[in-house]
């Protein structure tokens, strides 16, 4: 709940601020703007007061950005916890159907033994029938006979018998099997019953643990789908502020540069001016001055005339600098499921699917999305060796025998836990050599060959020792 109020917080202030960035962006753009048709007029200088607002609005964001971007870190440490809570609860869930699956194979074990100790129970009595028929009919010593013919259940005819002394092992050998078959009957059924039970309560666990899980990711999802939108809008708004900013100033610049021309050829035309007014000056004091012959004949001078600038050397392009504890590991059994899990490399991560048969449909969110989950890809390459672990990572990591990570062999599994618990398994993958791992990592994701991490990491086991 403290998470969710401070995410409302930071929306309503990120809120204030976008209005009031908008305006600043809607200014500055009105001041950028051209009308139309004045495409040749002067350039229009912002002032110092547009150009200080838009660069406090570009501080703004920057300041924004850097102020979420701890926030941000903070809450994607939330997303990946979540994410480590909705692994543990898919986990405990996948346990509790593997159990829910085996009590109700016990179950029906225990309702096909009461079925058989009932037909068995059932000849038995027929058997006694006959046998207190015949005693009768044929006047045996077993004078009590009679009494067991018109007996209204198995139960009173057992009581009947009990209480009968007659003598004989024939009839006390029909008598015991009875009792015996009844009492296995009987026996059978409560087992049945209880095993039936039993079931049903670890159905409505795993239903329990499947609601929990299916929460605690959707809730991973939606956080980290926020936490990218946040990004991606805090982005978008500096990099507009410092556009606005930069357009401001390319503005100014032209202007200036405009001004600068503009003084530039106002000083030439008025030196020009100037020359022609001189010129003109000197060609009337000439024709006005008394002509006198001349001493000598005037040495022809011709205008000295400057000589070329050599023209510049050609440019050469510049070339760039040159960018600067378990048993020997089975190594038939540990090729094949990594090849296997390799034949699937870019298949879609699919929250509870896939397992010993190979990829699957998985629970919901992930029921359209056909693929694989960390330990569903383990448990399939596994079965392709011939095999047989469990479902869930953490009971791959209770069932299997342990190795050191300086002993970790190709075909090895490792796992990782919150803050490295071996009892909050929350992540499986398949070791491939060379520090690298293949694994279906998250929503999202696809499987892949990753680098081996030591974040959370909590052991690893051998299921081909």
């Amino acid at each position: 709940m403290q998470t969710k109020v401070r995410g409302t917080l930071r929306g309503e202030r990120g809120q204030r601020w976008s209005v009031r960035f908008g305006g600043v962006l809607i200014a500055a753009a009105v001041a950028v703007g051209i009308a139309p048709g004045t495409a040749s007029a002067a350039p229009v200088n912002p002032s110092d007061g547009e150009i200080a607002q838009a660069q406090t609005a570009q501080d703004a964001a920057a300041a924004e950005v850097g102020a979420i971007s701890a926030q941000l870190a903070s809450a994607q440490s939330g997303v990946a916890t979540a994410q480590q809570e909705s692994a543990i609860a898919l986990d405990s869930y996948q346990q509790k159907q593997e159990e829910y699956e085996t009590a109700r194979a016990a179950a029906d074990t225990a309702a096909a033994a009461a079925t058989q100790a009932t037909a068995d129970l059932g000849v038995a009595q027929v058997q006694l029938s006959d046998f207190a028929r015949t005693s009768y009919m044929e006047g045996s010593t077993f004078s009590g006979a009679a009494s067991l013919l018109d007996a209204s259940s198995p139960g009173e005819l057992i009581e009947r018998a009990a209480l009968l002394e007659a003598a004989g092992a024939d009839h006390s050998d029909v008598l015991d099997e009875v009792t015996v078959l009844q009492q296995q009957a009987t026996a059978a059924d409560a087992a049945a019953q209880t095993a039936l039970a039993d079931a049903d309560a670890l159905q409505a666990e795993a239903a329990d643990s499947l609601a929990a899980a299916q929460a605690a990711e959707t809730s991973a999802r939606a956080q980290a789908a926020a936490l990218a939108q946040q990004q991606v809008t805090l982005d978008a708004q500096l990099q507009a502020a410092q556009q606005v900013l930069l357009g401001l100033e390319g503005a100014r610049e032209a202007a200036e540069a405009y001004a600068q021309q503009q003084a530039a050829d106002a000083a030439a035309e008025a030196a020009a001016q100037t020359q022609a007014q001189q010129q003109a000056a000197a060609a009337a004091a000439a024709a006005n001055r008394p002509s006198t012959p001349a001493a000598s004949a005037p040495s022809s001078s011709r205008p000295t005339t400057a000589a070329p600038a050599p023209a510049p050397a050609p440019s050469r392009p510049v070339t760039p600098a040159p960018a600067p504890v378990a048993g020997p590991a089975n190594a038939s059994a540990s090729t094949t499921a990594i090849n296997a899990a390799m034949r699937y490399l870019g298949t879609p991560y699919s929250w509870g699917g896939g397992g010993s048969r190979g990829p699957g449909y998985g629970i919901s969110p992930d029921t359209g999305v056909y693929g694989f989950d960390c330990s569903g890809l383990t448990q399939y390459a596994y079965a392709q060796a011939g095999i047989s672990i469990p479902r869930n990572s953490q009971s791959q990591y209770n069932a299997l025998p342990k190795v050191s990570r300086a002993n970790l062999q190709p075909g090895d599994l490792v796992f990782w836990g919150t803050n490295g618990s071996a009892s909050r398994i929350y992540h499986v993958a398949i070791y491939i050599g060379n520090n690298k791992v293949v694994q279906a990592p998250q929503s999202g994701d696809v499987v892949k060959v990753s680098s081996i991490w030591n974040y959370d990491y909590a052991g690893a086991a051998r299921p081909s020792a």
